[in-house]
């Protein structure tokens, strides 16, 4: 047994190992509790088959009673997360709470007989064999074990209740490693067995579930969505296997879709409503060419629907499809009115040329400009934010420390004058509010940066080398994010924000310091320059520090010829 349980130990810390090594973007915390619980427990059970004195065997039960407190809760929290329960913080502490007690108790039984009346130690052929008598504390042991078949009974009602969207494969297999588990040891209690046979059956359930950690999460959607979308709200999001097989939702898709309702959690996506005939158009089409889209009427509403594939690990192949949906409603009315506003512009500009190309950039400046007319704060902030953005650019080059290639420089240097596109849709009386802003009236301004990004979309998409419109998307969208996460607007952080966006924010902080604006004077190049380096690695990329003060003189000497 001895030479058993310590074949177990070495396949449970391989499996953790395996685990650890198949790149993951994000953990199911639940599963990894589990993994790095059942090696522990194991080790108990080995090193017990080889103590000599019983006081060495009570200290060993101290970590063999990790498994029917602290796994077996680890084991139905993940049970109750396979199928879709939401477990609340609460359950949490009280869970591990009652379970840091229980072993409190058997720590501090160790030297004396309150948990166990006697302790033994048996020599035999297969190992060492520890007989224990239970003493009075041994009660909320059996007590705690009484909680969590409740708690597992109580899952498998819910699930009876509900007949909700959760797999029955994962019901079938958490059913069948606990029960067996919970089988078990009332079956060697009863018989007061020398040796359990519970290691093995955690090594089992171990293998079963690291086998089955890709389907049980397929079934997740927030899993399916961690690292590629941290707020989701808006949109509605299907979890597609590669086979079509329906594997998860959230409830806007539900709203949006609403053939999901009847749909089956992996049963094959058929095509019998116009909801799932667009579904699968889109799917036939991302096979093909690796993505799809497409805009949809629901009653006077317009909706935008993408599908890629999609891998829960960093460096895998793709394990289903992930379709998304959001109201888009505001971007079509958005383009109707600039679709207006290029019929007035575009006569008088193709009497002057005939490459489409000068035309959209036309547009985009005559939309600046107009901005610009609009807004007391920004005069002269266009042309001044482009010309910072050669300076910055031409610093970055001559320093070599970060790779930009010629053509980026160029699409970042005429993407510039995008990046407050979006400034059209604000109220003038917010746009040229002298004073400080309420919180409601800085939530508003707060839209322009996506009012931006959706512009420079509808300006440029289809018409524009795709990789400038890129560019060009990200300087007007991304522009006021922040290095450490505190920007807008959607949080992004560090190197996830595009670098074009982090060149931009650095421009257009430095020109709204010493420019004057409506609600302020202009500031000295000292007090803007010690702002600046400040906010390096907080509010700006900490390798633009560099940058910035190495065409800091020129920067200062365009800003007194302008002046």
């Amino acid at each position: 047994m001895t030479i058993a349980f310590g074949a177990c130990l070495v396949v449970s810390a391989a499996l953790f190992l395996y685990m650890v090594h198949k790149n993951y973007s994000t953990i199911d915390i639940n599963y990894w509790t589990i993994a790095v619980l059942i090696p522990i427990v194991i080790m108990g059970y080995w090193l017990k088959t080889q103590v000599t004195t019983p006081e060495a065997a009570s200290i060993l039960y101290c970590f063999i009673y990790f498994d029917s407190t602290f796994l077996a809760s680890a084991t139905l929290f993940s049970m109750m997360h396979a199928l879709g329960f939401r477990i609340r913080g609460w359950m949490r502490v009280l869970a591990y709470g009652a379970s840091c007690a229980h072993i409190t108790l058997v720590c501090f039984g160790v030297h004396n007989d309150l948990y166990y009346r006697s302790k033994e130690v048996v020599p035999t052929a297969l190992g060492t064999v520890t007989k224990m008598a239970s003493g009075p504390l041994k009660i909320f042991h059996y007590a705690f074990i009484a909680g969590l078949a409740l708690w597992f009974l109580g899952i498998l009602l819910l699930c009876f209740i509900r007949r909700g969207t959760y797999s029955r494969r994962s019901l079938t297999l958490f059913g069948v490693v606990i029960g067996t588990a919970v089988t078990c040891y009332l079956v060697e209690a009863l018989i007061d067995a020398d040796f359990s046979t519970l290691p093995f059956l955690y090594v089992i359930g171990d293998i079963v579930l690291a086998v089955n950690y890709d389907y049980v999460h397929t079934h997740d959607i927030a899993f399916v969505l961690s690292g590629q979308q941290k707020k989701y709200g808006e949109r509605g999001y299907i979890a597609i296997g590669l086979e079509r097989q329906f594997q998860s939702c959230n409830d806007k898709a539900l709203e949006l879709l609403p053939f999901l309702q009847n749909q089956h959690v992996n049963g094959t996506i058929t095509g019998g409503s116009a909801d799932g005939v667009m579904v699968l158009g889109l799917l036939d089409t991302c096979e093909q060419d690796g993505f799809a889209s497409t805009h949809y009427q629901i009653g006077d509403l317009t909706y935008a629907c993408e599908v890629r594939p999609y891998s829960l690990r960093t460096d895998g192949d793709p394990q289903g499809y992930l379709l998304s949906i959001k109201d888009a409603t505001e971007e079509v009315r958005n383009y109707r009115i600039v679709a207006e506003y290029n019929k007035s512009l575009n006569a008088e500009i193709k009497e002057k040329t005939k490459n489409i190309q000068e035309i959209q950039q036309k547009i985009v400046l005559g939309m600046a400009d107009m901005i610009e007319n609009r807004d007391n704060n920004t005069g002269g902030h266009v042309k001044r934010t482009s010309d910072i953005i050669r300076i910055l650019v031409d610093e970055i080059i001559k320093q070599g420390n970060i790779p930009l290639s010629d053509e980026m420089v160029h699409d970042i240097v005429r993407a510039a004058p995008t990046h407050d596109l979006g400034k059209i849709t604000i109220d003038s009386s917010i746009l040229n509010k002298p004073g400080r802003f309420t919180d409601e009236e800085y939530e508003i301004m707060k839209t322009h940066a996506a009012k931006s990004g959706e512009l420079v979309l509808i300006l440029l998409d289809g018409v524009e080398e795709e990789r400038f419109v890129k560019v060009a998307f990200n300087v007007a969208r991304f522009h006021h994010e922040r290095w450490d996460g505190r920007g807008y607007p959607e949080g992004l952080v560090g190197t996830m924000i595009p670098l074009e966006a982090r060149i931009m924010a650095v421009a257009d902080v430095y020109d709204a310091l010493v420019s004057k604006r409506v609600y302020k004077e202009a500031m000295s190049f000292e007090k803007a320059r010690a702002i600046m380096v400040e906010g390096m690695g907080t509010q700006f990329d900490p390798s633009m520090r560099a940058v910035f003060l190495g065409c800091r003189d020129r920067l200062e000497e365009y800003y007194r010829h302008h002046a």
